[in-house]
């Protein structure tokens, strides 16, 4: 099985061209190729696809977590999937449409002088407010919790603001605070600076995956807490471990757009 591996500010993914491959069991391979000790090392893995049929999309993108679970979507996984898909031959409209089990978004991309993806903003449609439809059991919500900013960016994120950014403890709570019992479908967990009305420091803790350099879902949440919270306004540049992301709630649609790069970094063949 060939396999290409790409991230989008260090959050890293196995690519798997799924017009030309069989997967039989991606969350077994996932957990398997994600490993970075015995396999290729990655947050999880990620299958380009076609599009469901009578879905008004270019391809379709399926992305499992490193132990397995399936994701509805990821941020930095998308860009990716869009610079495959135009780099690879498999679609070259822009903007791309790009089904995911969000929903169909759309995809503006920029080009080097080699004619290859090298940035990717993506129009991740409106957030999700409503505590039910994120999904958060309100009757569940403790002292743990209750102060967190409640965002689905078609997967579900908790925005906790902190002093500082202090990765040990925070990390370690939000391992506890994935598995929350006020949370159905687990939680991914951001811990946010505020250095300006423009600019946020953000720590991630994933669900699924754990600690990871950048959360592209999660930091467009971040953009809708700030102005939520009157921290922020609606557009910020939000520094994560692994990089920067341009984000804006645009006023005028409700849509949040995210900006940022995406990188192939090697191809290779897994035996499966």
């Amino acid at each position: 099985m060939r396999f290409t591996k790409m991230h989008g500010i260090g959050n890293d993914y196995v690519y798997v061209d799924g017009f030309a491959e069989a997967v039989a069991d991606p969350p077994a391979l996932s957990v398997r190729i994600s490993d970075r000790h015995f396999g290729v090392g990655a947050d999880g893995l990620i299958l380009v696809l076609p599009p469901d049929d009578g879905v008004n999309a270019h391809v379709r993108m399926r992305m499992f977590n490193a132990d397995g679970s399936e994701g509805e979507m990821c941020g930095n996984g998308i860009r990716c999937v869009c610079k495959y898909a135009h780099d690879h031959g498999l679609a070259d409209a822009r903007p791309m449409k790009v089904q995911t089990a969000a929903g169909v978004l759309s995809l503006d991309y920029q080009t080097n002088g080699d004619g290859r993806v090298e940035t990717v903003t993506v129009d991740m449609g409106e957030p999700i407010l409503a505590l039910p439809d994120i999904p958060v059991d309100k009757s569940g919500l403790d002292e743990q919790v209750r102060e967190a900013t409640f965002v689905s960016m078609g997967n579900p994120h908790a925005v906790f603001y902190v002093d500082s950014i202090n990765r040990g403890p925070q990390l370690a709570l939000g391992e506890t605070l994935e598995r929350h019992p006020a949370f159905p479908n687990r939680m991914n967990i951001h811990f946010v600076q505020v250095n300006g009305d423009d600019e946020v420091t953000v720590l991630h803790w994933e669900r699924g995956s754990g600690a990871t350099l950048a959360c592209g879902t999660g930091a467009c949440a971040v953009a809708v807490a700030g102005v939520l919270n009157g921290r922020t306004g609606r557009a910020i540049t939000a520094h994560l471990p692994g990089g920067d992301l341009g984000l804006e709630w645009r006023e005028s649609d409700n849509h949040v757009l995210m900006t940022g790069p995406a990188v192939e970094i090697f191809s290779g063949e897994w035996p499966e």
